[in-house]
């Protein structure tokens, strides 16, 4: 991954080993008592940021760059931000955004390649504008990639911390170490995120799950408590989808319900949760939302549901209607299991009257 783009600029004596004092054995103990602190970080703890910290502070103790930090790379907006900041100018860095290629930060993420660059006035690629922000003067840069299989994941980033001896071989290996560390942090942190997704994600429409939503219900009801927030829940049942299943078969009963899951995800707010509650029920929590409005979510999405066409791409063109329930917190109820109940109820009262409706809990259910 850590391909050098300009070789030249890393002549030099190890600033740190001028003073015959410093060399041999005790420097070899220094730099393996860094190791096994990362290592030992690396392997007792999966929260990323205290071994990210733990990585960026060790490159402090040996470097003492002005300012050190951690760019990530988000691949949505193809730029970088700072994830972690230090130093003279740090505070400045939270809501910097860096595009791919831009400044030198940006071009070590594109190119993957390694960039020391002893006086940042002779170097094109110097994005001086990150200057007027931090309030300080760059003088030097070194950045090596963080990354695994040829993939960038980020950029750690020190600024003037090449001395008038340059920034030797040893130092940019020990960099390069402890970027590797920090790779491996990353990817730990992103298994551990993708198999916490898939313990509270429906494989079939990708909405959560029932466990997920006891948790967020917990969540929720605590929140709403604390500072006075009315949530709501909206449960709906597809009509007759047991008639989609005998005539087309399975596959293309779970294909049905992932087009209207996406059809749900997408009409909703950023703060809204749909799940899969089972088989072809499904819940969409609306925090701080009241009755009303809920009411007419709830509506929104029943009538957009009854008007579309599914499965226009397997030629099968169809049609269906949903039986739809509204309950709120606290108007309704103020305990989940109860809130829950009284949602379904309010679905199988369409559901087992003209079905293809919404309906809404009425009254206020006795509190324990």
């Amino acid at each position: 991954m850590h391909d050098v783009a300009e070789p030249k600029q890393f002549e030099g004596v190890d600033r740190r080993r001028n003073n015959p004092a410093d060399a041999g054995e005790p420097h070899e103990i220094s730099e393996l008592s860094i190791f096994h602190e990362v290592g030992k970080a690396l392997t007792s703890s999966l929260q990323l940021d205290q071994v990210l910290h733990t990585i960026m502070e060790k490159i402090e103790e040996m470097f003492h760059p002005d300012t050190w930090s951690l760019l990530l790379v988000d691949p949505k907006r193809n730029d970088l931000f700072f994830q972690i900041a230090t130093g003279q100018g740090a505070e400045a860095l939270k809501e910097v955004r860096i595009p791919l290629g831009k400044g030198i930060a940006g071009w070590v993420a594109q190119t993957g390649k390694v960039m020391v660059v002893p006086d940042t006035s002779k170097d094109s690629r110097f994005f001086p504008q990150m200057d007027e922000k931090t309030k300080m003067e760059t003088r030097s840069i070194v950045a090596v990639p963080v990354g695994v299989r040829d993939q960038c994941l980020g950029v750690i980033e020190l600024l003037n911390c090449v001395g008038e001896d340059g920034f030797s071989p040893r130092d940019l290996a020990l960099l390069e170490t402890l970027a590797d560390y920090a790779a491996i942090a990353l990817e730990n942190a992103r298994h551990v995120h993708r198999i916490h997704e898939l313990t509270i994600t429906d494989d079939c429409t990708t909405l959560y799950n029932a466990r997920h939503l006891n948790y967020m219900l917990d969540t929720e009801i605590y929140r709403s408590q604390r500072y006075s927030f009315e949530f709501s829940l909206i449960f709906i049942d597809l009509d007759h989808f047991k008639n989609v299943n005998d005539t087309h078969g399975h596959l293309v009963g779970s294909k049905l319900l992932a087009e209207i899951g996406n059809l749900i995800k997408d009409g909703l707010r950023q703060s809204d949760v749909a799940f899969r509650y089972g088989g072809d029920e499904f819940v969409i929590l609306l925090p701080q939302t009241a009755k009303e409005n809920a009411c007419l979510v709830a509506r929104r999405l029943h009538r957009q549901i009854k008007e579309a066409v599914w499965l226009k791409d397997e030629k099968l063109n169809i049609r269906i209607t949903s039986s739809v329930g509204v309950a709120s917190y606290p108007a309704d109820s103020k305990i989940k299991a109860d809130l829950l109940h009284l949602a379904d109820e309010a679905m199988y009262s369409v559901k087992n009257s003209t079905r293809d409706s919404v309906s809404a809990v009425t009254g206020v259910v006795p509190q324990k």
